[in-house]
């Protein structure tokens, strides 16, 4: 088992952009869906992702706040042979957020893509996922903590 503090995590997840983000939903069942992070890694335990306040995500989270977060790196030569890349599991906390002075905080101009009034784009949302755990599997190394 290894040890590696918070800063640590934040590094390995520098490198990854996407997570599947899993909410729990009807009938107690696990849902999952693709969520990037926009580069938006300075990670002190908080995740940020935009999102529309219409989804099923959003209604998952008003119902039951407890979520999961999959990063998987890439490793060896283009992740496809040797060592496997860095994969980190967070369990937390989901809040929605809606206040635009936080959506500005955390904006970049790749976002207009899908939300193409920038941070006046109606029905836009942010989620903020405050880690309570973190799983981490790095090669033959692994290890745990908890915020």
């Amino acid at each position: 088992m290894g040890d590696k503090t918070l800063s640590d995590l934040s590094e390995m997840m520098k490198k990854i952009d996407f997570c599947m983000l899993e909410t729990h939903t009807d009938g107690d069942r696990i849902a999952a869906r693709p969520m990037s992070t926009n580069k938006d890694v300075e990670y002190d335990g908080s995740s940020w992702f935009f999102t529309r306040d219409d989804t099923r995500m959003v209604a998952d989270i008003r119902r039951d706040d407890r979520v999961g977060m999959a990063f998987q790196g890439s490793g060896g030569v283009l992740g496809l042979v040797g060592k496997p890349g860095a994969m980190l599991s967070v369990q937390g906390r989901a809040r929605i957020i809606d206040d635009k002075s936080t959506f500005a905080d955390h904006w970049n101009k790749d976002l207009e893509y899908w939300f193409e009034d920038g941070i006046d784009t109606p029905g836009m949302v942010m989620l903020r996922v405050d880690a309570e755990r973190i799983t981490w599997w790095d090669g033959m190394d692994q290890g745990s903590i908890t915020i």
